[in-house]
């Protein structure tokens, strides 16, 4: 019998706004509930990315705004601080490198994250920025052995309460949630074999609430299949996943705006079931929604708002007509594509199918994804230009097996 996910917790109620007027304030009392705003790239931002980067210079106070770049996860971080620090320049910024990493020649970094100077300047910034690369340089560098925050993590903290913002990209987006992928394989291994605290994933930062799982290079890795075995693992509601070049602005409010070249995939467990009959990784009941540049989502009403330039998907005058098939889910932006499809489709349903390298690892094994609108489901389309947002589409995954050969030379 398939076993229904845990109801809505009540800390991420808490951290949305959701809970009962008088719980909420005795939380947020004893908390220090943040009042600033997060800006979470999806990796591979670039320089010329107005929107975002323009849209974290004014959430930090505007021009002449103090913005402490961390190079942290970076390989170089030398060279990767000092060009953020000059793009955030070109949009007005006064940004500054907090020298705070394992890479750095000469600099211990356990002593310079307890550096009263470093946190003190940090505490006095409008805004924190983390470049990309590895996420557990960022976790091992900012956190005592023993789990308690450094003076710069505590200095951090007090920004964002203060109503600071923090940024990031790739790397820098996956410390936002509790839980981040630490050594993250790729989609369909972490489908097959589930997810391992300490190898695929660890303690993140926590900026966003405790019951928000963030991923970042999302639609170009086909990442969203990843999400749900952690999501599960750790009993999450809410996945969001942001794609390169786009952003996901988190408001005060705890709303969420979508800027930049592309989108973000927000994943809900809330009506989801598995079956443990299933010896295979499997969930029914899923929603997935694709959240395009200008588009808003609201966790306290569970709205969506399209971007000013959308118009309903027109149901009686479909432009895709018959079976709608993705013989690779996991590929480049492929889930959204047959999202866009199904939307404006005379079809209720597409299915989607991954399966690895034949001659790999267990080739036989896959997965299934069915997709079907509901009818809560929406569909939204661009009147300038070809882009569309969807809602509430129902996901159910399932696993699969192929009979090989598949083929024969003859």
């Amino acid at each position: 019998m398939p076993i229904r996910l845990p109801v809505l917790p009540l800390a991420f109620m808490l951290a949305f706004g959701l809970a009962p007027a008088a719980a909420r304030a005795d939380a947020q009392a004893g908390a220090g509930a943040a009042k600033g705003s997060l800006v979470i790239a999806g990796g591979a931002l670039r320089a010329d990315n107005a929107p975002v980067w323009k849209k974290i210079v004014e959430l930090a106070g505007g021009p002449g705004a103090r913005i402490a770049v961390f190079p942290t996860a970076s390989a170089n971080p030398e060279r990767s601080g000092r060009a953020t620090a000059a793009i955030l320049a070109d949009y007005g910024a006064r940004a500054f490198v907090v020298p705070v990493s394992a890479h750095l020649a000469g600099t211990d970094v356990r002593r310079a994250a307890d550096d009263p100077q470093l946190a003190a300047s940090v505490r006095a910034a409008g805004g924190a920025f983390f470049v990309g690369g590895d996420q557990g340089r960022i976790t091992a560098a900012l956190r005592h052995a023993d789990g308690t925050d450094s003076a710069l993590l505590d200095a951090l903290w007090d920004m964002y309460r203060r109503g600071g913002v923090i940024a990031g990209t790739s790397a820098g987006a996956a410390i936002m949630s509790k839980t981040m992928f630490y050594e993250g394989r790729a989609p369909l291994p972490t489908l097959r074999d589930g997810v391992t605290d300490g190898r695929d994933i660890a303690p993140g930062l926590g900026f966003i609430g405790d019951d928000v799982f963030v991923d970042q290079h999302l639609l170009i890795r086909g990442r969203f299949a990843r999400m749900l075995p952690a999501m599960l693992a750790k009993h999450y509601r809410l996945g969001l996943g942001i794609d390169e070049n786009t952003a996901a602005v988190v408001a005060p409010d705890r709303s969420i705006a979508v800027i930049g070249y592309k989108g973000a995939l927000l994943l809900d467990l809330g009506q989801a079931s598995v079956d443990p009959a299933h010896a295979g990784f499997n969930v029914a009941g899923a929603r997935i929604s694709y959240l395009d540049s200008g588009d808003r989502y609201d966790p306290a009403s569970g709205r969506f708002t399209p971007g000013p330039d959308k118009e309903h998907v027109d149901a009686a005058d479909p432009s895709y007509r018959g079976p709608l098939f993705a013989p690779d889910i996991l590929g480049n932006t492929a889930v959204v594509d047959l999202l866009m499809k199904l939307c404006d489709s005379d079809q209720v349903r597409a299915t989607g199918i991954a399966f690895g390298d034949p001659a790999g690892a267990a080739p036989e094994r896959g997965f299934e994804f069915t997709f079907t609108r509901t009818p809560e489901s929406e569909g939204w389309e661009s009147n300038r230009a070809d882009t569309y947002s969807v809602y509430r589409v129902r996901m159910d995954v399932r696993p699969v097996r192929l009979a090989l050969p598949l083929y024969r030379v003859e």
